[in-house]
C-alpha cells in the first residue's frame, strides 16, 4: 500500500479550495483598488484643470469690469448685480491665485529639502 495515493481528507480539500479562492479574491481586490486609484487621480487632474480655467475666467471678467468702470455713471445709482458679481469674482480670483502660488512654493520648498 505504500505505492497507492493516500486519500485526501474532505476537510483538507475544502481548506485548499478556500485558500485558492482567497488568493483569487485578493488579486481581484488589488486590481479594483488600482482602477479606483487611477480614477481618483484622473478626477483630481480634471478638478485642477477646471480650477485653472475658472480662475482665468474670473480674471478675464474682472478685466472686462475694469474696462467698463471707465464710463461715467450716476454716483447715487445702485450698482447692478452683474457688477457686484464681477467684483466678487475678481476678489476670489485674486485670493485663489495668491494662495495657489503660496501652496506651490511650499511644496517646492519641502521637495528640495
Amino acid at each position: 500500500m505504500s505505492g497507492s495515493n493516500p486519500r485526501m481528507n474532505p476537510l483538507e480539500t475544502r481548506k485548499k479550495l478556500l485558500i485558492a479562492e482567497s488568493e483569487i479574491n485578493r488579486a481581484q481586490l488589488q486590481e479594483e483598488w488600482q482602477v479606483m486609484t487611477d480614477g481618483v487621480r484622473s478626477l483630481t487632474q480634471r478638478a485642477k484643470s477646471f480650477g485653472s480655467i475658472a480662475s482665468a475666467g474670473a480674471v478675464l471678467l474682472t478685466g472686462l469690469a475694469a474696462l467698463r468702470r471707465g464710463k461715467s455713471e450716476n454716483v447715487d445709482a445702485k450698482p447692478s448685480w452683474l457688477k457686484t458679481v464681477l467684483k466678487g469674482a475678481g476678489l476670489v480670483s485674486t485670493f485663489w491665485l495668491a494662495f495657489r502660488s503660496q501652496r506651490r512654493d511650499r511644496k517646492e520648498k519641502f521637495t528640495e529639502e
